[in-house]
């Protein structure tokens, strides 16, 4: 087995641009391929046959580490510095409806989805302790409503055990990227469910020009000193969020020790948090020019390291192991599903907003420009906008869920 830190990181990141660059190809196979297996399927699965197979050993290795304490933090802070409340506000009611109709949904529908299974088989709530579902679910939680970041701050935040959190990793891949499958049958259909319900498009067109306006005006080819800019403002933030977080959690721990119930005596949730805050505060200041350098981009090369070490943990086996998880994982969806479709129908929502605002809490930054793009190339910019909305409220949104699921799953 491999133990070396340096070696193990030098494989991830060949693993990362190999996916990357297939993905990219033109040649038929790879175009092919890609159709059926998303590439952030495969930022998971291919770091996990690593560990699968003997060849690193992800227990000694510190990566995780890193990328949880430094790079987690920093890409938060980027991600979230290219939030546009206005730009969000002008989408429209509707979109905006969708997206936190799509937040709700899995907020409420982890504890139902829960208490179904509960009744189906009590077993489920047999375990107790660090490895407990219900704290597995909040991993699952925190992917599904902002993503891979915010799934790493629940895993912490609630002392996710490693042995149920691999297996709700594959619960979380498998059944986010049915759902994406779904969706993206849905954008090929999109002007027959519109037809159907009665949706007004008119709004898309429109968006769609305002989009491609934006892109021209603030797109720029990074230069030295931007790039530089974009460093510091992830890290210095990181700093200043570990600075008090290291006050923080120490206080409450000695003077409301009550509060642990809450996270507020976990240093790693002070971290996120205030990281978090942080960068939506910086949205309004000049530091948010630094989006058209990149910032964002920066901030998702860190999330994909991330994703790759959680890879490394991930048992790729649980599914077979566990299949009541997958199960409430499929129940868990379909609520989100149901409450979304009948939203969209009672509002008569486009089709585009229904799929995007789902897609950028389910699958993030990484694969909502991509729904969004099935619709219109230049409207990926769009998912990725909600997408970081999702991630400025998927912190707060999935730990109140981990509260929710905490009081239906026991200690």
């Amino acid at each position: 087995m491999i133990t070396n830190d340096a070696i193990i990181l030098g494989m991830l990141a060949a693993i990362l641009g190999f996916v990357f660059y297939t993905a990219g190809s033109d040649h038929r196979f790879w175009k092919r391929f890609y159709r059926f297996v998303p590439a952030l399927l495969l930022c998971y699965f291919l770091p996990s046959l690593l560990t699968t197979f003997d060849i690193i050993d992800a227990e000694q290795s510190n990566l995780y580490y890193v990328a949880s304490r430094y790079l987690l933090p920093a890409s938060l802070v980027l991600l979230t510095l290219s939030i546009d409340l206005k730009a969000i506000a002008n989408l429209g009611p509707k979109a905006l409806v969708m997206f936190l109709t799509g937040t709700l949904g899995i907020v409420i529908g982890g504890p139902i989805a829960l208490m179904i299974m509960a009744s189906i088989d009590p077993g489920i709530l047999g375990v107790s302790g660090p490895d407990a579902v219900w704290r597995g679910m909040t991993t699952v939680a925190g992917s599904w409503i902002g993503g891979g970041a915010n799934q790493t701050a629940m895993k912490e935040i609630f002392s996710v055990g490693d042995q149920v959190f691999s297996a709700m990793v594959a619960v979380d891949v498998i059944i986010a990227n049915i759902w994406m499958a779904v969706l993206l049958i849905m954008a090929g259909n999109a002007k027959q469910l519109d037809a159907r319900r009665g949706a007004d498009t008119t709004a898309i067109t429109e968006l769609r020009e305002k989009v491609e306006t934006l892109q021209k005006k603030h797109s720029r080819i990074p230069s030295l000193p931007d790039l530089m800019l974009i460093a510091a403002v992830g890290f210095g933030v990181t700093a200043i969020a570990h600075a008090f977080a290291d006050q923080l959690a120490p206080w409450f721990q000695a003077n409301a020790p009550h509060l642990a119930r809450f996270s507020f005596t976990s240093q790693f949730f002070w971290l996120i948090i205030i990281a978090t805050s942080l960068g939506v505060a910086m949205a309004f200041s000049p530091a948010s020019k630094l989006e058209g350098a990149g910032a964002s981009r920066i901030g998702s090369v860190f999330i994909y390291f991330l994703v790759a070490t959680i890879g490394t943990h991930m048992d790729i086996t649980a599914l077979r192991d566990s299949p009541e998880l997958f199960l409430l994982g499929a129940i868990w969806m379909a609520i989100h599903a149901g409450l979304m479709l009948l939203v969209a129908k009672l509002i008569k929502a486009p089709t585009f907003f229904m799929a995007v605002g789902s897609q950028a809490n389910v699958g993030g930054a990484a694969s909502a420009p991509v729904v969004a793009a099935a619709f219109h190339p230049s409207l990926a910019p769009v998912g990725v906008l909600l997408a970081v909305f999702g991630y400025a409220l998927g912190t707060y949104a999935a730990w109140f869920c981990g509260q929710l699921l905490r009081v239906v799953g026991g200690p």
